[in-house]
């Protein structure tokens, strides 16, 4: 065998002793825990989602649901009767900005939007804040022509629900992480 051959050989076994070494310390982030120990989906089932502080039959306030309802599927999915451990109080502001203008009409014809969220996350037993964080989303919609108040609506609900989504992910995955690392 040549030098160069023998070079390659040790490579790839000192590479899969290394790998070999190491296979045991992975366990997946969601996996059942076979000591007892609470895994980290009934973690994320005891955080309790008190609704968002907005007025009534505002666009924010509808937001706020989506937001909510969002994070709600996330963190329980469909399982319901589990006694919260934590509560996430939820605060956040939006902003609209016009893109695009139609000089013809002076209406806008694409649009962003922004969403800037700040959540707490506190412990029932002790009543102190475990976790705080920011996060925010900005997405941007297309107003199909001057004269179609539907789709305009519908647009701007999509994309209300895009931003939702995508702050109800953010916060999803910081508190999975706070709860599989403690901190």
């Amino acid at each position: 065998m040549s030098l160069a051959r023998t070079r390659i050989v040790v490579r790839l076994l000192a590479v899969s002793a290394l790998a070999a070494l190491t296979a045991g310390c992975f366990q997946p982030m969601y996996a059942e825990h076979a000591d007892g120990t609470p895994a980290l989906r009934d973690k994320l089932m005891g955080v309790e989602l008190p609704p968002v502080d907005k007025p009534n039959a505002s666009p924010e306030a509808r937001i706020g649901v989506e937001i909510r309802n969002a994070l709600a599927f996330k963190l329980y999915g469909t399982a319901t009767g589990t006694a919260p451990t934590h509560r996430l109080v939820l605060r956040f502001s939006t902003s609209k900005s016009s893109l695009l203008v139609d000089p013809n009409t002076g209406l806008p014809t694409s649009e962003n939007l922004g969403i800037d969220a700040q959540y707490n996350l506190i412990e029932i037993a002790s009543n102190k804040s475990v976790m705080t964080g920011t996060t925010f989303s900005r997405v941007t919609y297309d107003i199909p022509g001057s004269y179609q108040r539907f789709a305009r609506t519908r647009a701007i609900r999509d994309g209300e629900d895009r931003a939702a989504q995508e702050i109800a992910d953010n916060i999803q995955t910081r508190l999975a992480a706070f709860f599989y690392a403690g901190t």
